[in-house]
C-alpha cells in the first residue's frame, strides 16, 4: 500500500537516510501518482542530497497536483535557490505567500533568495572595499594572533566563524559591525584605536600599537586557525497531510487514555478502567492492546464472555493489522483463561485446551503453557469424577472374573479395565488384571498393576502374591522372595505365599548348587547383568574385594560370613548365577 511505502520513506528520511527514503517515496508514488505530499516529500529528500534538479522536477509536479497548497511553492523556491536561479525563487516564494500570508518558512526562503539575488548582481571586487586587502590571506589571522587584545577571540568559534565569513565576502563586514570584538579586530588590522568597552573578562591591551616580538609573530603565524567546515545543511522537513496530523494526534490521545487505564486498573477501579480503555480504542483501532488490556479488567470482573469477545476481536483485527505475534498470543491466552473459568464440565475445557494450544503457536509462552498443562489435568480429574461409579465397577469386575475362568484373558483385561476407570481406588481390579497379565506373558503390565495394587491397600495380601508371581516367572527369584516375604507380615498362613516362598528357595539352591544346565546358567547370568542392583554390587570396590578373599584369602572370607550385609549381596549374585559357592 502507498501509505506503508510513505511511512517507510519517513522513516528513513527521519534517519538522514535520504537515499533510501527516495526509494521508498517512488514505491509510493507508483501506486499513488495523483498524491500530491508524496512529490513534496520526494523533494525535500532529493534537495537535502543537494539534487536540486530532480528537487525542482518533483516541486513542479507538486504545484501542478496542488496549486493552492502554500508548501508546494515552498519546495519550488528552495529548488531554484539550490539551482542559483535566484529570480525564479523569489517568484516561488511570493506566490506561495499569496495563499499563506503568514508562513515563516516561506518569510525566510523569500528573505534569502531576495539576498542572494541582490548579491549576485552587485559587481564584486576587492579595490571597492575600503579596507583593501585588510582581511585577504593568512596575513589576517596572524596578526589577529600577535595582537594581544584580539588572541583570546581566537578561541571563540562564533567570532572565528564571522571573520571567516567577513573575508569570504568584506561586504559581509557590515552585518557584524555591532559585534564589539570584531570591530576591536578592524583595528588591529588597520593599525589604528578603536574605542570599545573591555569584553568581559579579557585583559586589556597595554598598547594598541604595540608589536609583537620576532618569536611572537612566528608563534601567530604558526597558530593560523584551521579553516572551519562548512555547517551541514538542515534537512527539508516532512511533509504531513491533514489526515496524518489528525492521525498522529489521535494515536497520542489514545496513549494517554490507555495509561490512564493501566493506572486505574492498578487501583482495581475496573469501571473507570474500562471506560479509558474504550475511548482508547475509539480514538485509534490499529492497537489491539487496548482491546487485551480490556479483557483483562474483565476477566477480573468475571465478566467472562465480555472478554472472549474482546479477545476475538483482538485476535481478528491483529491479523488484519499484522501484529506482533506475542500479542495475538496474549489474547488467545487470555480467552482461554476466560474459558477455563467457565469450565462446568469435563467436555467445557477442550475448546480452552484448544485455545492454549493455537497460542502456543503464535508464541511459546512459558505462563500459557503452564495453564495448557493445568487445563489438561483439570479435565482428566473430572473425566474421573463424571465416570466413577462403584456400582457399575463391581459388575465390570465380575464380568472380567467370569471371561478369566473361562481363560479369556483379553476379554477379562477388557472389563477390568472398564472396573479400574469406573472406580481407580479399588485395589481387586488392579489385582485381577494383573493376573490376566500374567497368563497373557505382559510381565511389566502384571508387575505394574500389582505394584499399583500394593500402593492403594499395602495389606491387600493378593497384591503380593500378584507381585512375586510375576517376578518368579521373571527369573527375579531373590526379588520375588522378598516379596513373598513382605506379604506374610500381614499374612503369616498365606499358603500361596509360602509355597511361593518354598519355589523361590528351590530355585536359589538350585543356583548354589550349580544344578543349572549350562543353557539356564548363560540365560540367568544375562538376566542378571540388566539389573542395576547386580551392578552396583559388581562395581563396589567392597565387594571386588571380598570377592578375591573368597578365592585366595579362606581366613579373610570366614570373617566376611559373619557381615549379614556382606552375605546378603553374595546371595544375590548366587541367585543371580554369578558366583557359585562350592
Amino acid at each position: 500500500m502507498a501509505d506503508d511505502a510513505k511511512a517507510k520513506g519517513n522513516a528513513a528520511f527521519a534517519a538522514k537516510d535520504y537515499a533510501t527514503a527516495i526509494s521508498h517515496f517512488s514505491d509510493a508514488i507508483a501506486l499513488a501518482p495523483d498524491n500530491h505530499v508524496l512529490y513534496s516529500n520526494r523533494s525535500a529528500a532529493y534537495a537535502s542530497l543537494k539534487n536540486y534538479s530532480n528537487a525542482l522536477i518533483d516541486a513542479k509536479k507538486t504545484v501542478e497536483l496542488k496549486p493552492d497548497w502554500s508548501k508546494g511553492y515552498s519546495r519550488l523556491g528552495a529548488a531554484h535557490l539550490g539551482l542559483s536561479q535566484y529570480e525564479d525563487a523569489v517568484s516561488a516564494y511570493k506566490k506561495g505567500l499569496e495563499f499563506d500570508p503568514n508562513n515563516e518558512p516561506l518569510k525566510a526562503g523569500l528573505a534569502d533568495a531576495q539576498k542572494a539575488l541582490a548579491e549576485a548582481s552587485r559587481p564584486r571586487s576587492s579595490a571597492a572595499s575600503p579596507f583593501g586587502d585588510a582581511f585577504s590571506g593568512p596575513e589576517m589571522w596572524t596578526r589577529l594572533t600577535a595582537d594581544p587584545s584580539t588572541r583570546a577571540y581566537l578561541q571563540q568559534p562564533d567570532f572565528v566563524k564571522m571573520m571567516q565569513d567577513i573575508q569570504r565576502d568584506p561586504n559581509k563586514l557590515n552585518l557584524h559591525l555591532n559585534d564589539k570584538r570584531v570591530m576591536q579586530a578592524i583595528g588591529v588590522l588597520l593599525n589604528v584605536k578603536i574605542q570599545t568597552a573591555p569584553p568581559g573578562d579579557a585583559d586589556m591591551p597595554d598598547s594598541p600599537s604595540a608589536s609583537p616580538s620576532p618569536s611572537e609573530r612566528k608563534r601567530a603565524a604558526e597558530a593560523e586557525p584551521a579553516k572551519q567546515p562548512e555547517p551541514e545543511p538542515e534537512p527539508e522537513p516532512m511533509d504531513l497531510s491533514e489526515e496524518d496530523k489528525s492521525a498522529k494526534q489521535r494515536k497520542a490521545e489514545a496513549l494517554k487514555e490507555k495509561e490512564a487505564g493501566n493506572a486505574a486498573y492498578k487501583k482495581k477501579d475496573f469501571d473507570t478502567a474500562i471506560q479509558h480503555y474504550t475511548n482508547a480504542l475509539e480514538l485509534d483501532d490499529e492497537d489491539i492492546s487496548y482491546l487485551t488490556n480490556r479483557a483483562a479488567v474483565y476477566l477480573e470482573m468475571g465478566k467472562y464472555e465480555d472478554c472472549i469477545k474482546d479477545c476475538d476481536k483482538a485476535v481478528e483485527r491483529g491479523r488484519e493489522l499484522r501484529s506482533d505475534f506475542k500479542m495475538i498470543a496474549r489474547a488467545l491466552t487470555r480467552k482461554g483463561t476466560a474459558l477455563v473459568k467457565m469450565a462446568k464440565c469435563s467436555k467445557d475445557y477442550d475448546p480452552a485446551i484448544e485455545t492454549f494450544q493455537k497460542a502456543l503457536t503464535e508464541h511459546r509462552n512459558p505462563d500459557t503453557l503452564k495453564k495448557l498443562n493445568e487445563a489438561e489435568k483439570a479435565k482428566k480429574d473430572l473425566e474421573q469424577q463424571e465416570y466413577f461409579d462403584p456400582k457399575l465397577a463391581d459388575e465390570e469386575r465380575e464380568k472380567g472374573n467370569e471371561f478369566f475362568k473361562q481363560q479369556k484373558y483379553p476379554e477379562a483385561v477388557k472389563h477390568y479395565s472398564e472396573s479400574i476407570r469406573r472406580n481407580p481406588k479399588d485395589p481387586r481390579a488392579y489385582s485381577n488384571r494383573a493376573a490376566c497379565y500374567t497368563k497373557l506373558g505382559a510381565m511389566p503390565e502384571g508387575l505394574k498393576d500389582a505394584e499399583k495394587c500394593i500402593e492403594l491397600d499395602p495389606t491387600f495380601v493378593k497384591g503380593y502374591t500378584r507381585k512375586g508371581a510375576v517376578q518368579y516367572f521373571m527369573k527375579e527369584y531373590d526379588k520375588a522372595l522378598e516379596t513373598y516375604r513382605e506379604g506374610l507380615k500381614y499374612d503369616a498362613n498365606n499358603q500361596e505365599l509360602l509355597e511361593g516362598i518354598r519355589t523361590c528357595i528351590q530355585q536359589i539352591n538350585k543356583a548354589s548348587r550349580g544344578d543349572l544346565s549350562p543353557e539356564e546358567l548363560k540365560e540367568r547370568q544375562a538376566k542378571a547383568m540388566q539389573d542395576p542392583e547386580i551392578q552396583s554390587i559388581l562395581q563396589d570396590p567392597v565387594m571386588r574385594q571380598v570377592l578375591v578373599d573368597f578365592q585366595e584369602n579362606p581366613k579373610a572370607a570366614q570373617e566376611h560370613t559373619k557381615n549379614p550385609m556382606v552375605m546378603n549381596k553374595i546371595q544375590k549374585l548366587v541367585s543371580a548365577g554369578i558366583v557359585q559357592m562350592r
